[in-house]
């Protein structure tokens, strides 16, 4: 069983139009809700490939009665939400379908009160006693101090088992000390991070603060890792057009479905921007094109780089 945690869930709405054009009217040709938030659109890929998942953080109000009703029916998927009395937010992701390009409005979560943090943590601890590895995934809502995910890892560790982190702004930078097993930045929040904007460095610096492994994402040009095996560089052989909305979350299903499975790292990578790319051609967040993931993972190119230390 795999836990993944999305403090700041939401009900994901995607709306597809000819062509987004400011200061106008758009009659939209379709529209998509699905529930969301990062470890929410984690656990959906893993469930799709057959990994049981656990599904913890908070939901509240008519929104998150939404996005349970929508998760009840995904198979090897179990919701262990904590409520609050906030309501769950939502995201809505406009889809330009001229140019392929997304435009993404991101509502503030709900406020978590003190009583309501410290019934999640409690939840917390007792579901990690049935996990072989958690994922903690995305921003912090209002109310939820913002060393929670470094509270959290330290948690985990206790426990052995293994963490990622996926999150970014202060709580990446508190959360990284919590000594992640994995951290999972993207190109913009590793410079933030770190200060740089040459990756290789700045994955190389990131690890150094705490983090047992790095796995960048570098968008189209794929994942670079840094772990204590070894340094690599793994790239899809070609760009995809498409939603990339969700396409990192789907690295990081990869990620923990090759760390359950007792992969090898370049076999974790590859299996990781597979889904990612194939991410990209679904029609939202927390889905890939089976057919494109299958045909990508023999294809992607990984390259062994000096300089993992």
């Amino acid at each position: 069983m795999i836990l993944t945690v999305t403090l700041n869930t939401a009900l994901d709405i995607t709306y597809r139009v000819p062509a987004l054009r400011p200061h106008a009217s758009h009659r939209v040709t379709e529209v998509i809700e699905r529930p969301g938030g990062k470890g929410v659109n984690v656990a959906r890929v893993l469930a799709a490939l057959g990994h049981e998942v656990t599904v913890t953080g908070f939901a509240g109000g008519l929104t998150g009665r939404l996005l349970r009703d929508r998760l009840t029916p995904v198979p090897g998927l179990v919701d262990a939400l904590v409520p609050v009395s906030g309501p769950t937010r939502r995201t809505v992701a406009v889809v330009d379908e001229r140019s392929g390009a997304t435009t993404q409005l991101n509502e503030p979560g709900p406020t978590v009160s003190a009583a309501e943090w410290n019934a999640f943590q409690e939840v917390y601890e007792d579901l990690l006693a049935g996990v072989s590895a958690v994922a903690l995934c995305g921003s912090l809502p209002p109310g939820v101090p913002v060393g929670a995910y470094a509270g959290l890892i330290r948690t985990a560790r206790a426990a052995k088992v293994p963490v990622l982190l996926d999150t970014s702004g202060a709580a990446l930078r508190r959360g990284v000390a919590g000594r992640p097993d994995i951290l999972k930045p993207n190109a913009d929040e590793l410079a933030e991070l770190t200060g740089s904007h040459e990756p290789s460095r700045a994955t190389r610096d990131a690890r150094r603060r705490g983090a047992g492994a790095v796995v960048a994402s570098l968008g189209p040009q794929g994942l670079l890792a840094v772990t204590p095996e070894g340094h690599w560089h793994a790239a899809p052989p070609a760009a995809l057009h498409g939603n990339p909305t969700g396409a990192g979350d789907s690295a990081v299903a990869g990620l923990l479905s090759g760390l359950v499975t007792g992969l090898p790292w370049p076999d974790r990578l590859a299996r990781a921007v597979a889904l990612s790319a194939a991410t990209v051609l679904a029609p939202s967040a927390g889905e890939f094109d089976r057919g494109t993931y299958e045909e990508l993972l023999g294809r992607v190119a990984i390259t062994e780089e000096a300089g993992a230390a």
